[in-house]
């Protein structure tokens, strides 16, 4: 006796169960074997792309296997066309779905290496890099799915319209919120400073201490916390203090209008000899500046080769401390406010009788 289900005998549906099974296994092995020799590659480079492919490749999932599987079996059965068409739907979401799922776990794995990468240079990238991954599998599963309805026949054209017009509605309503967030990912991405910096806000300076997903949080100087919203930061100047390489130091003195000539062409050489013997320092230039009020201005410019602060106090500590006793050697007196009065008498007039 013959048996004939869906138009297919018994030997026809051993033959496409065979093939179906046979695909399976065959792309399972594959994977395992493409899997472990990728492995095996990874385990001697220092590169993470070979790591980055062996955890996009593990994620495969064996549903994947069993479509692919039994959509190449059905091609050998004698099917109706509405059934050929549903398998080709089924297998292209199939399909779509594993695609979703390897950019998924790729973009995790991804983030993951560069959080553990960034971690003790700047630890609050992790909080904004989970919103980047959140944003950017939400899109990948958001496209999978339009394209798979799009598969089905489903009309996407008005779900697309409503979802554009409720999205317009939703940015409108968290548009200081949304603004703040990618303002995030704009200071995670271009790094105009990161935690542990020293920067300068328009009048307030402070170490930042944190740099999440809505405000950034500065140590200020006097010990208080200072909050910034990321949009007003990054509409700001910022002066970040922590990638100087050098500091030009521009200092100036004053002496008494009563230093003589000679004196005064004596400066700029003292000035000159006192910058240049101190340690890590370019002497740049020393002149007779201008005529003040109360006092003859000199101004000196150097230059610090670190940027440490406290490296630049010890400096200018030292060339006012040999400048004092060479003023004192030379005769020459330091400015300070004076204002000289002059009182005139009046004539007497004689008196005649």
């Amino acid at each position: 006796m013959r048996y004939v289900i869906l138009e297919n005998d018994l030997t026809t549906w051993s033959i496409a169960l065979g093939m179906g099974l046979v695909v399976c296994l065959v792309l399972y092995f594959a994977r395992q074997i493409l899997v472990r020799r990728l492995e095996m590659f990874a385990a001697t480079t220092v590169t993470y792309l070979d790591d980055f492919a062996v955890k996009v490749l593990s994620a495969t999932h064996p549903i994947f296997f069993v479509f692919m599987g039994g959509y190449a079996g059905a091609q050998s059965l004698v099917l109706s066309e509405a059934r050929v068409t549903l398998l080709s739907r089924l297998a292209i979401a199939a399909f779509l779905l594993q695609v979703a799922r390897w950019g998924d776990v790729g973009v995790r794995a991804w983030l993951h290496h560069y959080r553990v990468r960034r971690s003790d240079q700047d630890a609050a990238s992790t909080t904004s890099t989970a919103a980047l991954g959140f944003v950017v599998r939400t899109v990948i599963w958001l496209v999978i799915i339009l394209m798979i309805l799009d598969n089905f026949g489903v009309n996407i054209t008005t779900l697309v319209a409503s979802l554009g017009i409720g999205g317009i509605a939703v940015a409108l309503a968290l548009q200081n919120i949304l603004g703040d967030l990618f303002s995030s990912l704009s200071i995670v991405l271009d790094k105009p400073f990161v935690v542990g910096d020293f920067i300068t806000v328009d009048d307030i300076s402070g170490t930042v201490e944190f740099v999440g997903l809505k405000t950034t949080r500065i140590r200020g100087l006097g010990g208080e916390q200072v909050i910034f919203s990321n949009s007003d930061l990054l509409k700001s100047r910022i002066r970040n203090f922590k990638r100087m390489q050098t500091r030009r130091i521009v200092f100036g003195i004053g002496v008494t209008y009563e230093t003589s000539k000679r004196q005064l062409l004596a400066i700029p050489d003292i000035l000159r000899d006192i910058v240049q013997a101190q340690p890590d320092v370019d002497f740049d230039r020393a002149h007779f500046k201008s005529f003040g009020p109360s006092s003859l201005d000199f101004e000196t410019v150097y230059i610090v080769k670190t940027p440490a602060y406290g490296t630049y106090m010890d400096v200018q500590q030292a060339i006012n401390m040999a400048l004092f006793e060479r003023f004192e050697n030379e005769g020459i007196e330091f400015a300070y406010p004076t204002q000289t009065l002059y009182l005139s008498r009046p004539k007497k007039t004689a008196i005649t009788e």
